[in-house]
């Protein structure tokens, strides 16, 4: 059986044997190749056309595009794509994010309907809303989320998630968001505790752990649903501690991925783990009692959401 290592706080591994990829990324500060299991062809199809296409017609974002997410390609072939609300600007300039930072534009007002004229036109049975984060907003947005979910439903009758920023623990605000009954309601940790400042900066994990667990206490059918990227300078330790803090708040399904450096100004990657590290990883959240988990290099929150949300 596949034992996990013991991690030191700021692991750095030597090159994997058999990387041939002419790709390459920073790991730890230092350029590296990047190893064979994450090397992935490009799918064809019609779909991402069609899926691009549409998006640009009805002026909708996506965290495909904006987060520059690896599974794009794929997830847009299937004529899927996660939308991203709220503009395309965040209030927060988090380390790991690609997506761009400034002074956000005004809400538009029918961006609910859009949402769901391109859910309706994409087939979409099970719909992931997200959005930026709106320090700005006296809701933090947590209103237009509201009336993006019920837009979606009453045009589409899809299941809906939602992943929200964490509206700075406010439970007024998540019980708006609540209101709209999305089936499932996913905040993002990121990583551990120990690195939230270096990662997330103007983000608490004490805060998130408290938007999860309040999301469960004013909905105890609504799903509530977390992520991990890993490879950050995480010890194996960390990661369970934190998924038992997401367990002892009742947080249902769990995602585990590899952070993977959008761009050489974002933080740089400390490791790369490998697939059976996340097998284990996997295995083991499974056993803590999480209902559903999704654990692998390329799991993103999003990514095959409509999957563990019919399970």
């Amino acid at each position: 059986m596949f034992t996990l290592p013991v991690l030191d706080e700021r692991p750095s591994d030597p090159p994997p044997s058999g990387a041939t990829s002419e790709t390459t990324a920073r790991v730890g500060g230092k350029p590296r190749r990047l190893p064979e299991w994450l090397k992935r062809p490009i799918p064809s199809g019609g779909g991402t056309y069609f899926t691009k296409n549409l998006i640009g017609e009805l002026g909708l974002e996506t965290i495909c595009e904006s987060g520059k997410c690896p599974n794009r390609s794929e997830c847009w072939t299937r004529r899927t794509a996660t939308f991203m609300i709220l503009g395309e600007t965040c209030t927060r300039p988090c380390g790991f994010c690609a997506v761009k930072r400034g002074r956000p534009e005004p809400i538009a007002a029918d961006e609910p309907d859009r949402v769901a004229e391109a859910s309706a036109r994409l087939g979409l049975r099970h719909v992931v809303i997200t959005s930026v984060t709106r320090d700005d907003l006296p809701d933090g947005g947590a209103d237009h989320f509201r009336r993006c979910v019920l837009a979606v439903r009453e045009r589409t009758g899809a299941t809906i998630e939602v992943l929200t920023p964490d509206f700075d623990g406010r439970p007024e605000l998540i019980a708006i968001v609540l209101e709209a009954r999305p089936e499932v309601f996913n905040h993002n940790l990121e990583t551990v505790a120990r690195l939230q400042q270096h990662v997330r900066r103007k983000s608490q994990y004490e805060v998130s752990l408290r938007v999860l667990e309040q999301a469960k206490r004013l909905s105890p059918e609504t799903r509530t649903k977390s992520g991990l990227m890993l490879g950050l300078g995480e010890t194996t330790d960390e990661v369970l501690e934190t998924l038992a803090d997401l367990r002892s708040i009742g947080c249902d399904f769990l995602t585990l991925g590899q952070y993977l450096q959008p761009s050489p100004r974002h933080l740089a990657p400390e490791r790369y783990l490998p697939p059976e590290e996340f097998d284990e990883l996997g295995r083991l959240a499974r056993l803590m009692g999480f209902h559903e988990v999704a654990s692998g290099p390329f799991v993103r929150s999003s990514y095959h959401a409509d999957e563990m949300a019919r399970k």
